[in-house]
């Protein structure tokens, strides 16, 4: 067997996606055969002798694939430092899960569980341009500069530009408004911050799909296990994005 990459290891065993594997890696969590790896370090599954945090890195012989809806005041993660409750809580599921998808504690809506490592690369590498979409209820009525801000992309605080995305209004809400945003990346805390800087400051955050899967019927705290056909949609490529926002610019 050929040496591979240790977070490519970790992903294939359902502990995150590779980028959350590194993470593990650079924290000291990660031994090889006893000893501390460093990012970069390559071993042998089936040989080597891999731990985190001193347990033995077993693959699952099955895949576990299971959509959550994420309550608000719940952290995306498997486990926190603070006494809060995670999404792996919300889940009566024995084994290894991790999120995949991630929602800041004040979000809520669709988060996908699996031990599946390599599925949990391809919806969360920026190269695949996967698809999410929320339900955004905004302070205030937006105009149409605002709403056309959202889709050209907004100068975040550290400089860094949005891409484009789909923005449409939905319905008046009071003072507010209900917005459809579909975004093809996940800057942490974007949309927030993308209504502060359009002066539409963000009251609630739905996400309602992460590529081909949807939260569906799915209420707060609810889970359920991926049928064989949305499993099958999530590992085909996606469609490029090019097509998708001509077709999201006909649905205006």
């Amino acid at each position: 067997m050929t040496p591979e990459r240790l977070q490519k290891i970790l992903a294939r065993a359902g502990y995150g996606s590779r980028r959350s594997c590194e993470q593990l890696i650079v924290a000291d969590r990660v031994r090889v055969n006893k000893k501390t790896v460093k990012l970069g370090d390559k071993a042998e599954a089936g040989i080597d002798e891999i731990t985190v945090d001193g347990r033995k890195v077993d693959f699952p012989e099955t895949f576990t694939y299971i959509a959550l809806y994420k309550p608000r005041n719940v952290i995306s993660a498997v486990t926190t430092p603070e006494q809060r409750r995670t999404v792996r809580d919300l889940v009566g599921v024995e084994g290894t899960l991790y999120p995949v998808g991630r929602l800041d504690v004040d979000s809520e809506g669709l988060i996908l569980l699996t031990n599946d490592g390599d599925m949990a690369n391809r919806l969360t590498h920026p190269r695949f341009e996967h698809e999410k979409e929320y339900r955004v209820l905004v302070a205030r009525h937006p105009d149409e500069a605002q709403i056309e801000l959202w889709r050209k992309g907004v100068v975040l605080e550290d400089g860094y530009r949005t891409k484009p995305a789909g923005v449409w209004f939905v319905s008046a809400s009071g003072k507010g408004a209900w917005l459809r945003v579909i975004l093809r990346e996940g800057r942490k805390r974007q949309i927030r911050e993308m209504g502060n800087l359009t002066g539409l400051p963000i009251v609630s955050i739905i996400r309602v799909r992460i590529a081909t899967l949807l939260l569906g019927s799915l209420k707060s705290g609810e889970w359920r296990y991926l049928t064989p056909d949305e499993i099958a949609d999530l590992k085909k490529e996606p469609v490029r994005a090019n097509r998708k926002t001509r077709n999201m610019r006909r649905e205006k």
